[in-house]
This record gives C-alpha cells, sequence and structure tokens, in this order.
C-alpha cells in the first residue's frame, strides 16, 4: 500500500487519554499552521476572531478536564471519538447527520440509560431545557460571522467556540486538535495524533511529487445556474496541487468556492480528466441522473471518458473526518490522480458504475 502510507497505522499507537490534568506540557512549543490560534505555556489558549483582525473570539485556561459537553456538530463528536474521549459527550445537535456508529447507539438507549446521549435538537435553534437538564460542564459549538448566542450565554455554561473550519489551511484545521486536547485534559495525545496526521501528510506529499505530473480533477457540480469550485488557495485546491494532480483554477488565488456559470467551467475545466463530487441521498447517481439534472454534463471530458467518481456523504464519513485527518483526503487525491500510486483503495470515493 505504499511506504508512506503505513505511517496512518502509527494512529493505535497514540498515548492514553485517562485522567490527565490540563498542563503546560505541549503548549508552549508553539504551533505550525493554525493562523487562529495561540498556545500559552500557562494552559491559556486564545482564539482569535477570524472576522475581525486583531480582536479575540475567546480566551479559555482550563483548569480541570470537561466531564460533561454537548456537541453541536458531528464534526467535533468525531475528534472527541478521535482522542478517546466521546464517553463525555451527553448531548448533540443535528443527530440525523451524525455518521459515529456508537454515538446513534448511545442516542438509541432508554432514557436514564448509562451512557444515554440525548437529542438536543437542531442546532440553528437547539432544545435550551434539554440541554439545562444535562447539567453539562462546557458546549462546543461553530460560530458564524454574526451569529448572536445570548439565548446559549444565559444558560451559564462555559462555551467553546469552535472556529476551526475558518483556517484557510486543512492542516490549520487540523492542528486545532492542540486546543481541544487540554480541554479534555489529553493534550499528549492529541499532539500525539497531530504528528502522526503531519508526518503522514507530508511523507504523502513528498511521494506524490516524485511521480509524474498527475491527471486533472474537476470538482462538485452544478447547484441550479452556479457551479461552485474550490478557488487555487482552498484547501482542496492546495490538496489537489500537493497530490502533484493537475486543477483548472490552481493559479486562482481565493481560499474560498469561486461561483462560476457552466460556460466558464465548461471552457476552463471541461477537459480535466477526472470529476469527483460529494452526493447526498439515499443512492449514488447514475449518468442518467446527471444528465436529467443537467444536459450539459455530457459536454465534460470525465463525463464523455467515463471518469466520474461521487462521495455519498450519507454514508461516507468525509467531512468528519478530512476536518482532522486531512492525510485521509491527500491519499484520496493520489489514488485518484495516479492510478499506478498502488496506494490501496479509495476511502470515500467511488466510480460511477
Amino acid at each position: 500500500m505504499g511506504k508512506y502510507f503505513s505511517l496512518l497505522i502509527g494512529v493505535v499507537l497514540l498515548l492514553s487519554c485517562a485522567n490527565r490534568q490540563p498542563g503546560a506540557e505541549g503548549q508552549g512549543d508553539g504551533l505550525s499552521y493554525a493562523q487562529l490560534l495561540r498556545l500559552d505555556g500557562d494552559s491559556a489558549i486564545t482564539v482569535l476572531d477570524p472576522w475581525q483582525q486583531g480582536k479575540t473570539l475567546q480566551t479559555l485556561k482550563a483548569t480541570k478536564p470537561f466531564k460533561r459537553v454537548v456537541v453541536f456538530t458531528t464534526v467535533h463528536c468525531q475528534l472527541m471519538e478521535y482522542l478517546g474521549v466521546a464517553d463525555r459527550i451527553v448531548g448533540v445537535c443535528d443527530s440525523k447527520y451524525i455518521l459515529i456508529k456508537d454515538i446513534q447507539r448511545r442516542l438509541a438507549l432508554a432514557s436514564g440509560a448509562k451512557g444515554k446521549i440525548e437529542d438536543c435538537g437542531n442546532s440553528m435553534s437547539p432544545d435550551m431545557e434539554r440541554i439545562m437538564a444535562l447539567k453539562p460542564d462546557a458546549i462546543i459549538i461553530s460560530p458564524y460571522e454574526g451569529q448572536s448566542m445570548q439565548k446559549i450565554e444565559r444558560l451559564g455554561i462555559p462555551i467553546i467556540y469552535a472556529a476551526d473550519y475558518m483556517e484557510t489551511s486543512s492542516l490549520g484545521r487540523a492542528e486545532w486538535m492542540r486546543y481541544y486536547g487540554p480541554l479534555f485534559g489529553c493534550e499528549r495525545k492529541a499532539d500525539s495524533l497531530f504528528h502522526v496526521v503531519d508526518s503522514t501528510y507530508q511523507g504523502l506529499k513528498a511521494f506524490a511529487s516524485r511521480l509524474p505530473k498527475g491527471k486533472s480533477v474537476l470538482t462538485e457540480r452544478k447547484t441550479g445556474a452556479i457551479w461552485y469550485t474550490p478557488g487555487g488557495k482552498s484547501t482542496i485546491g492546495v490538496t489537489i496541487r500537493d497530490a502533484n494532480g493537475g486543477y483548472a483554477f490552481a493559479n486562482d488565488n481565493h481560499s474560498g468556492s469561486l461561483a462560476l456559470n457552466f460556460e466558464t467551467i465548461l471552457a476552463k475545466a471541461g477537459q480535466s480528466d477526472v470529476w469527483a463530487f460529494k452526493v447526498n441521498g439515499s443512492r449514488l447517481m447514475t449518468k442518467a441522473d446527471l444528465l436529467s439534472e443537467f444536459k450539459g454534463y455530457e459536454a465534460l471530458k470525465a463525463f464523455r471518458d467515463g471518469q466520474i467518481y461521487e462521495c455519498d456523504c450519507d454514508e461516507k464519513p468525509y467531512f468528519e473526518e478530512t476536518s482532522w485527518r486531512p492525510d485521509y483526503l491527500l491519499r484520496e487525491m493520489i489514488i485518484l490522480l495516479h492510478p499506478g500510486a498502488k496506494l490501496g483503495r479509495l476511502r470515500y470515493y467511488q466510480k460511477l458504475g
């Protein structure tokens, strides 16, 4: 499966998280990629405001590990699984989107059962009474610009502002596990996991750089009149570059998505070798489904050549995992764009039949 891919096995060797108190260990050595975090030697953790340069969103100093947490996002449920502290989750929002089997099992337990997780409703309008009844010692929320937190703040429960998704690099976002680790008393495990992620990513990147230039890729598909495609400096754009693949918008300087019409997509990326997109539904799409959605797809080279790959996000934990394991996504892109790389099977995408 390739010598660099074998590094992924290292995650099983991570140190135990049990009964550790947050301390200075692992926090005074700085951050490599995250731009919105400051870890100080006295265990204070500062989150910079992503929307107002020079301002602080939050500063936390955990004096003891959080033991009972309500989590508003499936992404952070996944991280708690990775860190071995998912047993501390007592409530979640948007439960229907969570693909983690043990969390779904615990949601289905009878009221009062040991390990029971409560469904706290929609993250945009959570059930405040249920959250209060759970008596959590922290709530994890992903904030967005202009969001009012007054109702939640009135509960008097510490809020962990999970602004990691605003980082402009995939490794920068993954490095936020070093922020969450001390809050749960497992900074060593968080640091070790991030070391595995970083080392594996860099190994895969070096591996790809020694391969001949890979295939070119077009991502996503048309939504209404617009085709949202990653900018050249976005996490996906950078991942394609690190996979030594071709991308029509590689020289673009945007870190977010580009909103383009189909004519622009066809002119600039219509000759891409591979078309890879994500779907949400009860089944994967067929060529007939795609043409029913938009007849113009047949003008794409990848459509004509049958080089179409789709990821069903209702079945595959793409967003949950790749937020913390960008090395998984880089490996996926290398496999897609370098068929002879011999890195094993695809983890998220599958070829349209």
